[in-house]
C-alpha cells in the first residue's frame, strides 16, 4: 500500500522521531495530519521548525481522551501512533503517567481507530522492552523483560495493540526500533547531551555507566522503517524490528563524537546518572533480518555517517540555542 495521497495522522508528531516522520510523509505525498501534544502557548515542538508546515494540518491535544482520539482518526487511512512519554529517570518518578500516556493512550487510539475503519495502525514499541540482551542479536522472539516502568508500560501498550489485532482484525503492526539518534533529539539522550556540551566549550562531562552497548539508528532510517512497515501487507499482526544490527558500547559512542569534533574533553562519572542496577539494560543489538525480508528495508546510514549530521546539525547556533544544556534533563 502506497502513502500517496493517503489521509495520514501521526501522534507525537510535535517530537523527535515524530516531526522528522511527518517531513518524509509529506514528500511521499501523504496528506498529513500532526498530532502536538497541547498547551497554552499553542507551542508545536519540532513542528514549528518543518519547512512544510503549511502543507500539513495540526491539531494539539492528548491521547489520554478517548473521546479525542476518535474526533482525530475520523476519516484518517493510516495512524502513526508515536505519542509516549519516554524519559526512563522520570518513570521511577512518575510511573503512573506512563500507564495513563502509554498503555490507556495506545488503547484510545486502537479503540479510536477500529471504530473509525483506519486500514492500518503503526503502533511505535522500543527495544527497551528486551531489557538486557539474553542472547544477540535480539530478534522479535526475544523474551520481554520490564527493567523499568516506562519498559512495562510499553511491553503493556504493544500487547494492547496486538490484542486489538487478534481480537478485532485491527490490521496493526508493531514497530520496534532500537536507538535513534539525530537532529532535535532531547538533551535527556546521551547523544545529543555529549554534542552539546562539547559545542559549548565544556572541559568535563559527567555521564552515568559508559559500559553499555546500543544499536544506535540515524532518525531517518527509523522513519523509512516506519514507512516501509505501513507499505507493505506483509507486516499485519507483526512485531517487526528496526536496527542497523550494530553494536557499540556507549563509551565508545562518546569517543567517536570527541573525535569528530576534536574535543579533549574528560568523561565523568556522576552517580546521579546511573540507573538502578537492576535498570540497566547493558546489551541491546537488533536482528533485522525480519524487517528486511518483508519489506525489504535496510539502513542506509553508518554510525559515523549520521553522527556527522547530527553534530552539524546541533553546531548551527539557532539549534543549540534551544537546549538548556547545564541542566541535566532526567
Amino acid at each position: 500500500m502506497g502513502l500517496q495521497n493517503k489521509r495520514v495522522i501521526v501522534t507525537g508528531a510535535d517530537g523527535f522521531i515524530g516531526s522528522h516522520l511527518v517531513e518524509m510523509l509529506v514528500k511521499s505525498g501523504a496528506r498529513v495530519r500532526a498530532l502536538s501534544l497541547y498547551n497554552s502557548f499553542n507551542n508545536w515542538g519540532w513542528l514549528e521548525d518543518l519547512g512544510c508546515l503549511d502543507d500539513i494540518e495540526v491539531v494539539s491535544g492528548d491521547v489520554r481522551d478517548p473521546h479525542f482520539c476518535k474526533e482525530i482518526t475520523r476519516d484518517m487511512d493510516v495512524v502513526f501512533h508515536l505519542a509516549a512519554l519516554i524519559a526512563i529517570p522520570y518513570s521511577y518518578i512518575a510511573p503512573d503517567s506512563y500507564v495513563d500516556t502509554n498503555i490507556k493512550g495506545t488503547l484510545n487510539i486502537c479503540q479510536a481507530a477500529k471504530e473509525n475503519g483506519c486500514e492500518r495502525v503503526i503502533h511505535t514499541s522500543t527495544s527497551e522492552v528486551y531489557g538486557t540482551a539474553q542472547y544477540v542479536p535480539i530478534d522479535e522472539k526475544h523474551p520481554l523483560q520490564p527493567q523499568s516502568p516506562y519498559s512495562a508500560t510499553k511491553i503493556g501498550a504493544d500487547q494492547m495493540a496486538l490484542s486489538f489485532y487478534l481480537t478485532f482484525g485491527l490490521p496493526v503492526t508493531v514497530a520496534r526500533p532500537f536507538n535513534t539518534y539525530g537532529p532535535r533529539q532531547s538533551a535527556r539522550a546521551v547523544i545529543p547531551t555529549i554534542i552539546g556540551q562539547i559545542a559549548v566549550g565544556k572541559k568535563e562531562i559527567k555521564l552515568g555507566d559508559l559500559t553499555p552497548t546500543r544499536d544506535f539508528n540515524y532518525v531517518l532510517d527509523t522513519c523509512r522503517g516506519f514507512i516501509s512497515l505501513a507499505e507493505s501487507d506483509n507486516t499485519l499482526g507483526e512485531v517487526v524490528n528496526i536496527g542497523s544490527g550494530v553494536e557499540i558500547s556507549v563509551g565508545d559512542t562518546l569517543d567517536m563524537i570527541k573525535n569528530l569534533m576534536n574535543s579533549d574533553v574528560k568523561f565523568i562519572t556522576d552517580e546521579q546518572r546511573l540507573r538502578p542496577e537492576k535498570s540497566e539494560v547493558f546489551r541491546l543489538c537488533c536482528d533485522n533480518s525480519k524487517i528486511k525480508r518483508l519489506t525489504g528495508f535496510t539502513p542506509e546510514y553508518s554510525l559515523e555517517k549520521g553522527l556527522k549530521k547530527t553534530i552539524d546539525w546541533f553546531l548551527d547556533s539557532g539549534n543549540l540555542s534551544r537546549y538548556k544544556i547545564d541542566i541535566y534533563n532526567v
